[in-house]
């Protein structure tokens, strides 16, 4: 059948429409993921993260030398001591190395933690920084290293092919109360932690629903699908929402992306909860590391 010219070009010009919509999407989900990557590779990426150190009660000796119960690379044998006791850690610099706290030059200082306000403090030596976490009933000194070899072999991502009707909107139910949900860690703890509601969406025919945790002015979600320990990573993915509008979240699973855990082994990553483990394939979002 012929189609009348003035028809043709109104179906042309509506399918440039559509395709400067659908390219309009795909623009801003590769710009989002140009910038996940910016911030795995930056300074304080999670590509530096290259060290747990668990704190033992009394002094705990940093350096480059064996003996030390922080080894540090590239570094004199000793450049001092994280004293702890009682939650508390105070770091002390060996006289003619060259420490900053915070940005500054320091030869001693109590340190906060990262569950601290205001915290963590900042302890820099060359191209390392160490600072304290606060893990359940536990601390410990992590390490970034600028030159950390997992930063200098990052093999880049691979993603899904974006997919517009992976970004679903979904019904949100808050809580009429306070709320905390059990989120397990790849430490074999379990925190509570608060969550405003839950979100339930259709994907393929089937109801599912999400129950995120409140992380500053949105909501993160960790879930597993049916893609997980095979296209995608093991443990689950992660997935970073605006909060609600209207009684509606929007789930934009080609966003979902890898914990920290998929990169670096010295992570603490937070597991999937029991109810955020899917019967259901979510082929968007990023792929397992070194993906082929």
């Amino acid at each position: 059948m012929r189609i009348p010219l003035s028809a043709f070009a109104i179906l042309t010009l509506a399918a440039g429409v559509l395709a400067g919509g659908d390219s309009g999407y795909q623009a801003s989900i590769d710009k989002w993921r140009q910038d996940r990557v910016a911030r795995l590779k930056a300074d304080d990426g999670w590509l530096t993260v290259a060290g747990l150190f668990w704190l033992k009660p009394g002094v705990n000796s940093a350096g480059s030398a064996a003996s030390n119960a922080i080894a540090l690379p590239r570094v004199p044998a000793h450049v001092g001591d994280f004293d702890f006791e009682g939650g508390k850690t105070t770091f002390k610099a060996d006289p003619g190395v060259a420490v900053n706290v915070n940005g500054k030059p320091a030869t001693s200082a109590a340190l906060r933690s990262d569950s601290d306000p205001g915290g963590p403090d900042q302890v820099t030596v060359g191209r390392l920084t160490m600072f304290v976490i606060h893990r359940g009933a536990r601390y410990a000194i992590r390490l970034k290293d600028l030159d950390s070899e997992f930063r200098a072999s990052f093999k880049g991502l691979h993603w899904y092919p974006v997919r517009e009707d992976y970004r679903v909107i979904a019904r949100w139910v808050p809580y009429e109360k306070p709320h905390d949900i059990a989120v397990p860690n790849i430490l074999g703890e379990t925190e509570q932690e608060p969550s405003p509601g839950y979100a339930v969406f259709t994907l393929h025919g089937h109801e599912h629903r999400l129950d995120p945790v409140l992380e500053g002015n949105q909501l993160f979600f960790i879930f597993r699908d049916q893609t997980s320990g095979k296209e995608t990573y093991g443990s689950g993915r992660f997935l970073y929402t605006d909060m609600p509008k209207e009684g509606k979240v929007v789930l934009d699973f080609n966003k979902a992306y890898n914990p920290p855990c998929a990169f670096t082994p010295y992570a603490t990553c937070p597991l999937p909860p029991k109810q955020n483990r899917l019967a259901v394939r979510l082929d968007a979002g990023e792929l397992n590391y070194a993906h082929k």
